[in-house]
């Protein structure tokens, strides 16, 4: 006997239950679906005594009970009937006896709370972050933010400079950030606002750095305000105060190599902040230990990719916000179609280190494991990641210099020499011009302290004088 399909649209039972109404309703509130009743787990016919009976019952029973109307048709195969039930997939969100299923995948889920609310509005052709927050006018807006939109989707390519030459209300309502009735959305609240947290409770970073176990934390940070700069702002606090880098040297060429390359951790970083569930109002949590690291949100992920293996196999974009989503791809700090999984990839196997590990069983978290070229350079530092050596094979970089507002780079009661040094920390790509500009130094003082740090062996520099960099060797004593 020929075997029919089963797959996530089809279903087989081998009788009818009034428990499988919820399936039906499952179907409705997904993708539609076909039940086929009489039908056993291997895909055989069976056959049903009763089927002409059921013929009219189950339509009246799911008019009666969801107020839908389901195709049942009697077949046949080799003298044995058996029911198919189809069922079409619903603009609106139905009930069961007050309670909302959806099929997902091979399973039927209850879905409530914030989830039922999201699933509602999907169903009306609106998402979560498209929905108007009344009183934020695009005057409101942080003008940094903007700029650093504009500059980053002008260098990436998404928007040309004359696109970006227009008042901020044109250019929000070309991002699709208004919603029909003219306000502004959460979207543009999340991106766009110096303190989204107003609007959104949770919209901000926390960055923990632990010990000897979970319990050991030694120190944190949080990094606030629009998502368009908070993500450049926890690079770089991740690797320059909670990370740093091992030395190697190639010849003269001094290599830096990390726990976890940055390009991967930006990636698994976008993710997090484009595809949070926002209205848990939790922020994204990163912990970061001597080797290793996790990355949470309260996010999900559809069920066909619900597996490390599926999200780094060719996948369709499905963005969990999509005009948050739309925002950051225009900015050019996302790709489109899944495509940011390749960087992922692409950074690992150039630090020849291992992919990181999803787990979808509360939120979405993501361990980061250190590569192994750094847990060798570990060993050999003794564990340690920092404190200078004889050896350079054992130098890390050096110790972190908090953000510059905090450590007095523009801070005249700092000396200058310790301003100059956490400049090129921070701006290494920095000319000596630039230097003298921004401690507000002469060019002579500049050049004399560079003199000095170079001669002691504090700082170097690399490449030509315009296209080159400055590289702190080693810490002042």
């Amino acid at each position: 006997m020929e075997r029919m399909v089963e797959d996530q649209t089809v279903e087989w039972k081998e009788a009818w239950h009034d428990d499988y109404l919820k399936w039906i309703c499952g179907y409705a509130n997904a993708s539609g679906g076909t039940l086929l009743i009489g039908i056993d787990d291997c895909g055989h016919v069976k056959g049903i005594n009763n089927a002409v009976a059921l013929l009219e019952r189950i339509p009246n029973q799911v008019t009666d009970t969801m107020g839908i109307i389901v195709d049942v048709n009697l077949r046949n195969k080799d003298g044995l009937d058996y029911l198919e039930i189809v069922v079409e997939k619903y603009p609106t969100m139905i009930s069961f006896h007050g309670v909302y299923y959806y099929r997902s995948g091979s399973t039927m889920r209850t879905i409530t709370g914030k989830e039922l609310d999201r699933a509602i509005l999907r169903s009306q052709g609106r998402t979560w972050d498209g929905m108007p927050v009344p009183r934020l006018r695009v005057e409101d807006l942080s003008q940094s933010a903007i700029a650093l939109f504009k500059k980053k989707a002008i260098w990436r390519r998404r928007l040309t400079e004359e696109e970006t030459k227009v008042p901020d209300k044109v250019l929000m309502e070309n991002l699709r950030l208004y919603d029909d009735d003219g306000y502004l959305t959460r979207a543009a609240a999340l991106a766009f606002y110096p303190d989204p947290e107003r609007w959104i409770t949770g919209a901000y970073i926390k960055i923990g750095f632990f010990g000897d176990s979970d319990s050991d934390l030694q120190y944190q940070d949080e990094i606030h305000g629009p998502l368009i700069e908070q993500i450049d702002k926890a690079m770089e606090l991740i690797y320059t105060k909670y990370m740093k880098a091992l030395i190697t040297y190639e010849g003269i060429q001094r290599i830096e190599r990390f726990m976890f390359h940055p390009d991967a951790c930006r990636e698994i970083l976008l993710n997090a902040v484009v595809h949070k569930a926002y209205e848990s109002c939790n922020p994204i949590q990163i912990s970061i230990y001597e080797d290793h690291m996790y990355i949470w949100n309260e996010g999900s992920m559809p069920a066909e990719l619900a597996s490390t293996e599926k999200l780094f196999e060719k996948h369709s974009s499905r963005p969990y916000n999509p005009k948050l989503a739309n925002t950051f791809f225009k900015s050019g700090m996302i790709e489109a179609w899944g495509r940011g999984f390749d960087k992922i990839r692409n950074g690992c196997e150039e630090y020849e280190g291992p992919l990181p590990k999803y787990d979808f069983s509360g939120g979405v978290m993501v361990l980061c494991n250190a590569c192994p070229l750094y847990l060798q350079l570990l060993r050999k530092n003794g564990g340690e990641r920092s404190g200078i050596t004889d050896d350079p094979i054992n130098d890390p970089i050096n110790d972190p210099i908090n953000d510059p507002k905090e450590n007095g780079i523009f801070d005249e009661n700092v000396d200058v020499q310790t301003r100059l040094l956490a400049a090129i920390y921070y701006h290494p790509e920095w000319t000596r011009k630039k230097y003298s500009e921004i401690l507000n130094v002469s060019d002579a003082t500049v050049k004399r302290l560079l003199a000095k740090l170079q001669k002691d062996n504090v700082v170097m520099h690399e490449g030509s004088r315009k296209k080159g960099k400055w590289v702190i060797v080693k810490q002042e004593k």
